[in-house]
């Protein structure tokens, strides 16, 4: 087999496209033929070192992966040989093989491509588990969404819809506000135009009728979530997904007391450990909501396993819509 080997976590220059001995897979554990992988930003931080999982070194990077079981380990039974599986293992994925463990494998339906495959588990789950179960979301209610043309940006486009909400979908450019408009956003904000410190506040007033959104789903973080939280409605849902932006913004927490809203933590993984029955459902749910054509990734291009560093300058440069997947 081969993959990328991160020997010395100091960043993308440091990985190697190295021939690896093909591993056998122990008890409960799966050995998986990738077909794709996707980029997802903690990809980026845990080649730097500096995401909350380090892995023992030397590691394969890659979280998320879609691909063909060629063998099973000992007491895995509701797998096998030869069936289509995507799986969220953290690392492995960015190789032409790797071992998983059965239980974070979740099985593909037929005619589930693989590109799609690689492209799901994260973004849905995310903003999944955020905005209906974390954020409460009822038909009627205004969501705004923050970083709307990337992965979990348009999976929470798509998903809002489908729980019957109106969506504004807040992205850095008119080309990315018209893929949303595509995805279904209601209204959008090119924040390059109505920026964070001039104009955004307003903005969302003038789309909301003053009231503000009252949910809103923020994995971009740094200055963009002030004006934001500044904007949000009575017993508003403000959802803290991740920081994308870089820098982690500091609250005044007497904002919370005067609009009376929440400030929501929302961590898919811990959840999918914690409640491994609910995140099960919740998985099952998603799957229907693909087969029914309700949410599909929005997949920006595909490039081979072995330009990894370049799908990495690509997705530094801001300009992904969607997803980056690499395929062997």
């Amino acid at each position: 087999m081969k993959a990328w080997l991160c020997e010395n976590p100091i960043g993308v220059e440091a990985l190697t496209w190295k021939e690896l001995p093909t591993p056998e897979p122990k008890a409960g554990e799966v050995l998986i033929e990738i077909q794709a992988a996707s980029l997802n930003f903690p990809d980026l931080l845990i080649v730097q070192n500096k995401y909350q999982m380090k892995p023992e070194l030397p590691f394969v990077p890659g979280s998320e992966y879609a691909g063909v079981i060629r063998a099973v380990g000992e007491g895995v039974t509701h797998l096998q040989v030869g069936q289509s599986v995507a799986c969220l293992s953290g690392t492995g994925g960015f190789g032409t093989h790797t071992i998983a463990p059965a239980a974070l494998c979740m099985p593909l339906p037929p005619g589930f491509p693989p590109v799609d495959a690689a492209a799901f588990i994260m973004i849905y789950a995310t903003s999944w588990h955020g905005l209906m179960d974390r954020g409460a979301l009822k038909a009627g209610e205004t969501v705004l969404v923050l970083g709307a043309a990337g992965g979990v940006g348009t999976s929470a486009i798509q998903i809002a819809k489908a729980a019957g909400a109106k969506v504004i979908a807040a992205a850095s450019s008119d080309e990315k506000c018209a893929l949303c408009k595509e995805l279904g956003a209601d209204e959008t904000i090119n924040y390059s135009v109505h920026t964070p410190k001039e104009g955004l506040r307003d903005e969302i007033k003038r789309l909301t009728g003053g009231k503000g959104p009252d949910v809103i789903y923020d994995p971009v973080g740094g200055e963009f979530a002030e004006p934001a939280f500044r904007s949000i409605a009575w017993r508003g849902r403000y959802l803290v997904v991740g920081f994308a932006s870089g820098p982690i913004p500091s609250l005044p927490l007497n904002l919370t007391l005067l609009k009376g809203a929440s400030l929501v933590g929302v961590f898919w993984g811990s959840f999918a450990k914690q409640e491994p029955k609910a995140n099960a459902a919740m998985m099952q749910e998603l799957a229907t909501m693909y087969a029914k054509g309700q949410i599909k990734p929005v997949i920006d291009q595909t490039l081979p396993m072995s330009e990894l560093p370049k799908a990495f300058e690509i997705m530094g440069s801001r300009s992904v819509k969607g997803k980056l997947v690499l395929v062997n």
